[in-house]
């Protein structure tokens, strides 16, 4: 059996070498994206520099805390408040009094000339206590770094799912694909005598080798390129500028991704190899090509397991939640459930879809009939390309259409005729000054929810100024003991008091509610007067008429919505992260085409010299293998472009139960370029064996 595998591998090595490739290239995405989330487990130790002079330093309180039932039990919740609280006066006097005080840059915190012990004594809970490095909290920006991680943590993650999905995909297709290529040498091993159990046997045992050589290529290649990709992000604006990614600080990712690579090719062969084990003797016979069994039933369950599920999310999601199908954890992870349950049962749409198109002349005729008959090797090209459409589709659209459904919101809100932008605007004179700030409110009696609300100096003005969704009650009845929320709050019926936290977390305060908004897209209240906005400036001004207003900026209510809600792509990161994506998936769907039509069209000779035998000239017999193959393309692309049209739809309906603007966009030009690079790369794969074949 070993013979047979051994030689099996050397005869057949350009069949292996597209399954081969997009294995070791998956793998090595692996290390890469492995060793980039590594890299962001921490942000780097950074020296003080408002109190470096300091040994110890006193700061006030910079995180809310609250106690909440948790099981049993009571928890205490830790968040973040908008600035540091100042210094306790009193603390602040008896510090004076015993050590030498230092202040630097605010009330918020003070350096200390004492032993920290005692000074730790005498804070107590009025005050945090710093030394050596925590110093730096007291620094503005000190969580800037961590903030950065995040948001870098959350595109390596996102990029590394898409790699495993789309590699687990492509390589457990090319070896299926190649398994249904070998059903006449499989027959023939059967009629020499070999067993079921022996055929599958020796599959498993090339795909095993196969996986291993692959995967040790892609961690070697993904040592290699971790550093570089670490260089385009910072250089991209995706990470801050001293993040690196190195191959030395952890040996994790060459392991997850290694093994993940080896398991991914034996998971791939295995459903392959049970069909190999009941190919009969009699195939050895068979030379038609026209497919059978080319749904089975593991493929079909799982296919209409992950269809049906994801609808099923996505219908739940929109009912329950809405909100959330404009999140990017959300539009990137869920349609994907649609596009791997749709491209696995891509063999039940190829016979109709052929069908159904109508080619004149005899060429057409060919095309038509052959993409027909061929199910299995015109779903093979068409479930690729149908992934990577449907994911250009589907990420792209999201986020443009979140990005256009904000913007329109925002402009539609004011009816100012111009907004004047900045830090620290004045609050009183011509116009509605509003202003950042948060609240802390409890969800019942197990969360505590921290809002970003917006403050308002004169209610009446902004009233007028406002087109707010209101949905009950009355936006000029706010004043300082009253609030406006939005549905998404616990409590919402007016007249009711809701219990808060202000932004320097203090509290309890009970305010009334005044008017209940819409949800919309995230952006729609709490608003609370300046007297429960404790530091909060202004940097919004609306007006009638534009105004110079020192250290602003003044646009038309237009070009300030544009400018505040800028296009899906309008930053240099956001397109830096999305094509890192979609980068990968166009890769992958390039080297399974010309995998799969080098290894088709290899194996038709004798078909090719049938068709110059009755009649066809070369160039016929060529367009007939280059229709074949845009026919099977195209099927692939209305397969996308439908599961993008149903993604967008139910996003569509998402928008419109918040109450948002609907403003779907559908990529054209990105999905079409992703179609025309599919489109070319397979003709190409196709027509130049094809050339030889058919002399």
């Amino acid at each position: 059996m070993l013979s047979v595998v051994v030689a099996g591998l050397r005869a057949r090595w350009a069949a292996f070498l597209g399954g081969f490739t997009a294995l070791a290239l998956g793998v090595g995405l692996l290390v890469v994206m492995g060793l980039g989330l590594s890299a962001t487990a921490a942000a780097p130790e950074r020296a003080p520099e408002r109190f470096a002079g300091s040994a110890v330093v006193v700061q006030g309180q910079d995180r809310f805390t609250a106690e909440v039932r948790r099981g049993p039990g009571n928890a205490v919740v830790s968040l973040p408040l908008d600035r540091p609280q100042p210094v306790d006066a009193a603390l602040l006097r008896e510090l004076r009094a015993r050590w030498t005080v230092t202040a630097s840059g605010g009330p918020d915190a003070v350096g200390v000339a004492g032993p920290a012990a005692e000074v730790r004594a005498l804070a107590g809970d009025r005050a945090r206590v710093l030394t050596g490095a925590e110093r730096r909290r007291a620094d503005p920006g000190a969580d800037r770094d961590a903030q950065a991680l995040v948001t870098l943590n959350a595109l390596l993650g996102t990029a590394g799912g898409v790699t495993a999905f789309v590699s687990v995909f492509v390589v457990a297709s090319t070896f299926a694909f190649g398994v249904a290529l070998r059903r006449r040498e499989h027959g023939l091993l059967r009629t020499a005598g070999a067993t079921p159990g022996q055929l599958r046997r020796a599959l498993l045992a090339e795909a095993a080798v196969v996986g291993v050589l692959a995967s040790a290529a892609g961690c070697l290649l993904g040592g290699l390129g971790a550093p570089p990709l670490g260089r385009i992000l910072v250089s991209g604006g995706v990470a801050p500028d001293w993040f690196a990614i190195g191959t030395g600080a952890a040996a994790w990712p060459f392991h997850m991704a290694f093994w993940t690579g080896v398991g991914v090719a034996l998971a791939g062969a295995f459903a392959a190899s049970r069909r190999a084990g009941r190919v009969g003797p009699a195939a050895a016979l068979r030379e038609a090509d026209v497919d059978t069994d080319v749904l089975p039933p593991g493929r079909a369950l799982c296919g209409a397991a992950l269809l049906l599920g994801g609808l099923g999310l996505l219908v739940w999601t929109g009912a329950t939640d809405p909100a959330a199908l404009l999140k990017r954890k959300t539009y990137v992870t869920l349609p994907m459930l649609l596009i791997a349950g749709t491209a696995l049962l891509a063999p039940l749409l190829v016979r109709p879809a052929a069908r159904a198109v109508r080619l004149p002349g005899a060429v057409g005729t060919l095309v038509r009939e052959n993409g027909a008959a061929a199910v299995r090797r015109t779903a093979a090209v068409a479930a690729p390309v149908l992934v990577t459409v449907a994911l250009s589709g589907t990420l792209l659209g999201s986020a443009a259409t979140a990005a256009g459904a904000k913007a329109a919101e925002a402009r539609g809100q004011t009816a100012a005729a111009y907004v004047t932008t900045g830090t620290a605007l004045p609050r009183t004179g011509p116009g509605s000054a509003t202003g950042a700030t948060s609240l802390f409110v409890r969800d019942g009696a197990e969360a505590v929810v921290r809002y970003g609300a917006r403050a308002v100096a004169d209610p009446a003005a902004w009233a007028s100024y406002t087109r707010l969704p209101v949905v009950a009650g009355d936006l000029r009845r706010l004043d300082d003991r009253s609030i406006v929320v939005n549905e998404e709050f616990e409590r919402r019926g007016v007249g009711e008091s809701v219990e808060v936290w202000t932004a320097d977390g203090r509290g309890p305060v009970r305010l009334r509610i005044a008017a209940v908004l819409a949800r919309g897209t995230g952006s729609n209240g709490p608003y609370v007067t300046w007297a429960n906005a404790p530091g909060a400036t202004a940097d919004r001004i609306d007006s009638d008429r534009p105004s110079a207003v020192p250290g602003g900026t003044t646009r038309t209510a237009g070009a300030w919505a544009a400018a505040a809600f800028p296009g899906a792509l309008a930053t240099q990161a956001t397109r830096l992260g999305l094509f890192l994506v979609l980068g990968i998936a166009l890769v992958y769907t390039v080297i399974a085409l010309a995998n799969t039509l080098l290894m088709s069209t290899s194996v038709r000779g004798r078909e090719l010299a049938a068709l110059r035998l009755a009649g066809a000239t070369r160039a016929q017999a060529l367009r007939v293998v280059a229709g074949e193959t845009l026919l099977a393309v195209g099927i692939g692309a209305a397969g996308g472009l439908a599961v993008t049209a149903a993604w967008l739809a139910a996003l569509g309906a998402g928008l419109a139960a918040l109450s948002a603007p609907v403003a779907l966009a559908v990529p054209w030009g990105w999905t079409a370029a992703a179609a025309g690079v599919c489109a070319a790369v397979a003709t190409a794969a196709a027509v130049l064996p094809a050339w030889r074949l058919a002399r």
